[in-house]
């Protein structure tokens, strides 16, 4: 499934957004909604050599639009924590990659602050193709304080041919004046129908898009992801019940964070159901036959976002998978108990 080409609501709102001046935006919403991939194709017009006059988007042919593709354009930089640059293709510059290939330290999870004092150099130097510059920041949420506040100088006083797009899950944990400082973009929703046809062009039969796309929530960014990962539609609709039988097999190679949306998104329409509301997530049919009370599920929840909390830290993954199953099962089948 290729996706060279933008979603069409992702193209419609990078259409909007070059139509307008500014030299900082903010690009922000729930994930899933493609603020990278949206802040990537800004980024290729902004330094294309030969943008279509007409929709005023990058040309894709150009040796500048070569360039970010292959991830070698020298008027662009990307501030990412070393862990994302690597899920997406990036170089590492050469001290931080060597660090790594010799053991002496993991990929950073955050943005780090060496990173940003380059962005920052970079920002400065004179622009190599005549385009100018541009820098992009994702996840912005993952600069610390001591990192956005080294950006937040540049910000107040960019240099002049550099623009900057930051697109972030979470602009909450932004400091406000970093983003008082960016023209802010929130990003639009797919509609159900062109989220459903885009899927199909990527290759989804019309049953495989319509689940998956309720198991992402209506975010069809995450579909992809999640198809990635091995969560199939049998997967999907096998889940809940090999939960309920403490079945961890299903979540080998699994990362924690991931099972912990999915449990999240399995308790939450388990408490909808016992509410009396439709489910958001799973199909009716697939959910255990259990009736747990709404206080059990709302503990579980809790726990669960506790979790949620290191999940991209755990001291052993396998054993984490393994506890999630089994708290999963224990409280299910609990439940179950009290009311067979």
């Amino acid at each position: 499934m290729s996706r060279a080409e933008l979603a069409p609501w992702i193209a419609a709102q990078n259409l909007a957004l070059l139509q307008q001046n500014g030299h900082a935006w903010l690009l922000h919403g729930p994930s899933g909604l493609g603020q990278y991939e949206l802040a990537l194709s800004m980024v290729r017009a902004w330094l294309c050599e030969a943008p279509d006059s007409v929709q005023q988007g990058a040309c894709a042919q150009c040796p500048s639009c070569h360039a970010i593709e292959v991830r070698a354009h020298a008027d662009l930089c990307v501030l990412m924590p070393e862990t994302v640059m690597l899920e997406l293709g990036w170089p590492l510059s050469e001290k931080a990659q060597n660090e790594i290939d010799e053991k002496k330290r993991k990929p950073s999870r955050e943005i780090r602050i060496e990173a940003m004092r380059d962005a920052i150099e970079f920002s400065q130097r004179t622009n190599a193709r005549g385009q100018g510059k541009a820098v992009l920041v994702y996840p912005a949420e993952r600069m610390n304080h001591v990192t956005a506040n080294a950006l937040l100088k540049t910000l107040e006083e960019p240099p002049g041919d550099v623009k900057f797009v930051l697109a972030t899950h979470a602009a909450h944990q932004l400091l406000p004046t970093i983003r008082s400082r960016c023209l802010a973009h929130t990003m639009r929703w797919p509609i159900g129908s062109e989220a459903l046809s885009w899927l199909a062009a990527q290759g989804f039969s019309a049953h495989d898009a319509q689940v998956l796309l309720q198991a992402a929530g209506g975010r069809a960014d995450d579909v992809l992801r999640h198809v990635a990962l091995g969560q199939s539609p049998a997967w999907w609709a096998a889940f809940p019940k090999a939960m309920a039988q403490g079945d961890a097999a299903c979540l080998a190679n699994l990362p924690p964070a991931e099972v912990i949306d999915a449990l999240q998104k399995l308790c939450h329409d388990v408490l909808m159901r016992e509410s009396g509301v439709a489910t958001r997530f799973f199909s009716q049919q697939d959910l255990p036959h259990v009736h747990p009370s709404l206080a059990t599920l709302t503990a579980w929840f809790k726990r669960l976002s506790l979790a949620a909390r290191t999940a991209e830290h755990p001291f052993n993954a396998s054993l984490m998978l393994e506890a999630l199953s089994s708290e999963a099962s224990q409280t299910l089948r609990a439940s179950a108990a009290r009311t067979s």
